[in-house]
């Protein structure tokens, strides 16, 4: 095939698709990522998954900071004289001046059904919505924001407790797959491009980290969304004792409780509706916590009542003895200090 094709993508999410291509011998001549960027300690600087993946198997690549007003990339892409791009999860805005430097234009390949869920984040906001069904559309490039023709959509199931990065796996895989179908299309004119119902769109802005703060007040639905959605990161998490827990993975309970308050050994959570059942956590700076039992005490007006905290087994047993003595009220200081040294030691 003597077609040239320009590929611009930058997370996991876009890996598959790049490997694909190269496997299946579709000519990327060009590589476009995102420059790399320093580690969150700042100590290293990591670069994009597509570019490692460019590096091993030798393909061309080109990492400007942006492409708006960029005479260098415009001048370099209009030697080149590509026939398609290709963009997957870029993370740039591309200007009009590039996409019309190729001859069967650009496509975009978007983890929606167009026109839902438009825009940064669509795996994650479908998640969060608590929807049933999503999938991949494959659409011809413009100069706004996923609003262009597209020429095929790709639908599948939202497993149950299934998370972002469970579902962006999927959709990659399906993405790859399907991408070749197309670009014979698109190079033999067959492909045929439908506009989008565009007052039926609907946006998925880009994920804030303050989102992940769990309100208790809201359904075990709405808050087994968050914690599947923003999986792995920035993750969904609590404060206690002015320092974050994460929580990685849970499922819904039938158990009714007050918000906020563990309702049973299990680590059952109570919240606005129903509750939900922990399965891992994670302190902050610390390792994740699988399948153990999770207390607090905290005092109020009626003594002690259970909240949240990672338990030791002895801890339970010492407590235990303690009711079973009646001296539990006058045990509230060594309580304290005991749970204190316990948190320490997570």
């Amino acid at each position: 095939m003597s077609k040239k094709i320009v590929f611009m993508g930058t997370p996991n999410f876009a890996v598959s698709i790049l490997k694909s291509l190269y496997q299946n011998g579709y000519p990327v001549s060009l590589v476009y990522t995102q420059p790399p960027q320093k580690s969150n300690r700042g100590h290293k600087i990591q670069k994009s998954p597509v570019q490692f993946l460019s590096e091993t198997i030798n393909l061309e690549f080109r990492t400007p900071h942006t492409l708006k007003n960029n005479q260098e990339e415009k001048n370099f892409l209009k030697k080149l004289n590509i026939d398609l791009g290709i963009v997957v999860a870029y993370g740039q805005i591309i200007p009009k001046e590039i996409l019309e430097l190729s001859k069967y234009g650009f496509i975009n390949i978007h983890a929606s059904l167009l026109p839902k869920w438009r825009g940064a984040a669509p795996i994650q906001r479908s998640i969060m919505a608590g929807e049933l069904e999503t999938g991949i559309s494959i659409m011809k490039m413009n100069e706004n924001l996923d609003s262009g023709p597209v020429c095929n959509k790709y639908p599948i199931k939202i497993l149950d407790n299934e998370n972002n990065e469970e579902l962006a796996n999927r959709l990659s895989k399906l993405a790859a797959e399907k991408i070749l179908d197309n670009i014979d299309n698109i190079f033999e004119n067959k492909a045929e491009f439908k506009e989008q119902l565009h007052d039926k769109a609907t946006y998925a802005k880009k994920i804030e980290k303050s989102e992940g703060k769990i309100s208790w007040n809201e359904s075990a639905k709405k808050i087994i969304g968050k914690i599947n959605g923003l999986y792995p990161t920035p993750g969904a998490w609590f404060l206690y004792n002015n320092e974050r827990y994460k929580i990685l993975k849970a499922e819904l309970s039938d158990t009714n409780g007050n918000p906020g308050k563990i309702l049973s050994e299990n680590f059952e959570i109570g919240c606005g509706k129903n509750s939900i059942k922990v399965l891992e956590i994670q302190r902050e700076g610390k390792k994740i916590q699988k399948n153990k039992r999770i207390y607090a005490w905290y005092s109020n007006k009626k003594g002690f009542r259970l909240k949240l905290c990672i338990g030791i087994k002895f801890v339970l047993n010492m407590l235990e003895q303690i009711l079973l003595v009646g001296k539990f009220k006058k045990r509230e200081t060594q309580f304290k200090n005991l749970f204190n040294r316990l948190f320490q030691r997570l």
